[in-house]
């Protein structure tokens, strides 16, 4: 976390104390002897007003006392407390605070007012709560929730879509392939490239012995892809993460995709794919979990096992029938289907999820991992090709 920046001609002893002082928050304790004045000053009272007592005041400037500012529980506090915070931090510390506001002073609430929601500063974690009050938002504030929800999706899918349309479009050409090309077919740089080895020198030439193409237009097989979605509210982020990634599956011609949510009922959203703010808002995050109904209406749907993928995202604490679940993961394995469960799709780090369930996948040859938003285009690529998936190292 920054601090700011050092006060002119201050010491390095100097700032190193006044460093330890915003850390420990002032008061008998800290053992500093340091007295913060000015933006310093300013600087701690943002941090005190979510980090120390709760008496009301969130933009209180103190001189350098215990932190007992708090936040309280009025939105204009709250709202001059949010202005503070981007004033003083970067803004991947922002989010964080943020992040520690709702969940440590339940401010969520506070959320479903349309200045509230002008005054933060969106990511992937704000969507995942405001996407939890959905049902309790009133009109007023739904159509500015929807446009910070937008931003944040817009810039997820300025990062995520270009390299999974570039990945994913090689993979199918890979799959697609044949080995004996008729000659308007053939792929002469890369039948070269496999031949190499057999230039002669002499006569200036490759001969190639093995031929690489692809199949005619009429001859690709669309492959088939579902995303199979738990929404307890655990899942929050991979929520927002899957329905970015689905609308850039559904993008792309060659693939036919499929995006199905759950909690103990089933939804399938995919005739809401070309706009993943309304695949969002048509979750609802909470409730329980039937992994089993879920799977079987995801197997209901298949028509091409063979040509097929389904990525199950969950954390696998299953509500329904333990038994069932597992068996229909193993008939769809069994029929051809590539098999993918993800314990989670973002960059949280480790999950909490069944360990007893993953590791029944696992014996079934579909392992559960969790992956971040940049390794999911490799994971959906290896699926497609039907290589083996690339899982990562546990931390």
């Amino acid at each position: 976390m920054t601090t700011g920046s050092p006060a002119a001609g201050s010491t390095r002893e100097e700032e190193r104390l006044r460093r330890w002082r915003l850390v420990l928050g002032g008061g008998e304790a800290d053992g500093t002897g340091c007295r913060l004045t000015g933006a310093d000053a300013a600087m701690d009272g943002t941090l005190g007003a979510l980090y120390g007592g709760t008496a009301a005041g969130a933009g209180r400037r103190g001189g350098g006392g215990n932190r007992s500012a708090g936040l309280g529980g009025s939105a204009p506090d709250v709202a001059r407390w949010l202005g503070d915070i981007r004033t003083y931090f970067p803004s991947s510390v922002v989010r964080v605070m943020q992040r520690d506001a709702i969940d440590r002073l339940g401010l969520a609430s506070l959320l479903t007012e349309p200045e509230m929601l002008e005054a933060v500063e969106a990511d992937v974690h704000l969507v995942g709560t405001l996407l939890s009050l959905n049902k309790a938002m009133p009109e007023t504030t739904r159509e500015t929730a929807r446009a910070v929800v937008r931003k944040v999706v817009e810039d997820l899918e300025k990062r995520l879509a270009t390299r999974t349309r570039a990945t994913l479009t090689g993979a199918l050409d890979r799959s697609a392939r044949i080995s004996r090309p008729r000659h308007r077919d053939i792929d002469w740089d890369r039948t070269i490239r496999a031949n190499l080895k057999n230039y002669l020198p002499e006569y200036g030439t490759v001969v190639p012995e093995r031929l690489i193409g692809y199949g005619r237009a009429s001859q690709a097989v669309k492959k088939e892809v579902v995303l199979c979605i738990d929404q307890s509210g655990s899942m929050a982020a991979s929520v927002v993460y899957a329905s970015v990634f689905g609308a850039v599956l559904a993008s792309m011609r060659s693939i036919a995709t499929r995006l199905v949510v759950f909690d103990t009922s089933v939804v399938d959203l995919t005739d809401r794919l070309d706009d993943p703010v309304d695949v969002l808002f048509g979750t609802q995050l909470g409730g329980g979990t039937d992994i089993n109904r879920a799977l079987a209406y995801c197997q209901s749907q298949i028509t091409r096992p063979a040509e097929t993928v389904v990525v199950l995202i969950s954390d696998l604490y299953e509500g329904g029938i333990r038994n069932e679940m597992l068996k229909r993961v193993a008939a769809m394995k069994a029929a051809g289907v590539q098999f993918v469960s993800l314990l989670a799709l973002s960059d949280e780090g480790a999950p909490a999820y069944d360990r007893e369930h993953a590791a029944a996948l696992g014996a079934l040859g579909a392992p559960a991992f969790a992956c971040t938003p940049d390794l999911f285009p490799e994971v959906m690529a290896a699926a497609l090709e039907k290589r083996p998936i690339p899982v990562p190292e546990p931390a």
